[in-house]
């Protein structure tokens, strides 16, 4: 028996990186898939045939869930096409990092819109449904920089700190509809952004933690897999670091 079978999961920002390795790794679980992306459709259509291939049933959905009104919708679609949802994993986030000094107004504000408001706008979007069937589980990806800041990156750090306030509140106001909400916090996951870097300095980072490696999309995915199936039935307003030791 696979641990999500048959489930319905919303994963945003799913055509790369963190995303797809949650995508990926659902649908080898059983899980059916809606996922988002805003911009990649060659991307979209690959991921779409790949998951298709492993037996479910997957659709890409052009969206910006930064929009209160295209959220709505979307979950309209999906839960149209798919019957219900059952999970929702808020992935979906971008960066634009500069010191506070030389921060843009126009820079904190999207990375706030995209990165908590849209965590915002997609779990008011499915909390009826949820609701309606008394089961779910919400999945909010924050970071590693929500819990400790970093230098460089207060825009990213609020919004993903945000995220781990918004997910707590959710678990006490709808706990008692057996609807779940928690957070997975990553660490430094190599990705093909952290393939462009300088290999000096990612040695430096993987030096310094703990286990002395970068986390994989697969740690991250693995972690979901567990949090969005029956496994997790009792645990709710938690986040999860999956981070190679590094904030211990």
């Amino acid at each position: 028996m696979k641990l999500l079978e048959n489930k319905i999961a919303i994963i945003t920002g799913a055509t790369r990186g963190i995303g797809r390795g949650i995508a990926v790794e659902f649908a080898k679980q059983g899980a059916n898939i809606a996922f988002t992306y805003s911009s990649s459709v060659d991307a979209a259509i690959a991921l779409e045939t790949e998951l298709n291939a492993l037996g479910i049933k997957a659709k890409g959905y052009q969206s910006n869930a930064a929009e209160f009104d295209t959220a709505q919708e979307l979950a309209k679609e999906i839960l149209k096409e798919f019957g219900s949802i059952d999970v929702l994993v808020n992935n979906a986030g971008i960066t634009k990092d500069n010191l506070l000094m030389r921060i843009s107004e126009d820079d904190f504000d999207k990375v706030i819109e995209v990165n908590l408001k849209s965590v915002f706008n997609m779990t008011k979007a499915v909390i009826r449904p949820m609701m309606k069937q008394r089961a779910g589980s919400i999945i909010n990806m924050s970071s590693v920089v929500g819990l400790k800041g970093n230098a460089g990156q207060s825009n990213y750090a609020a919004s993903k700190a945000g995220i781990v306030g918004f997910s707590k509140s959710v678990a006490l106001e709808l706990g008692s509809r057996n609807i779940r909400s928690n957070v997975i916090a990553p660490g430094f996951i190599e990705t093909e952004m952290t393939g462009k870097l300088d290999e000096a300095t990612v040695q430096s980072w993987r030096d310094a933690i703990p286990l002395k490696r970068g986390g994989s999309p697969e740690d991250i995915a693995n972690a979901c897999v567990f949090l969005a199936s029956d496994m997790s039935s009792y645990i709710t307003g938690q986040t999860l670091s999956v981070d190679g030791g590094m904030l211990t």
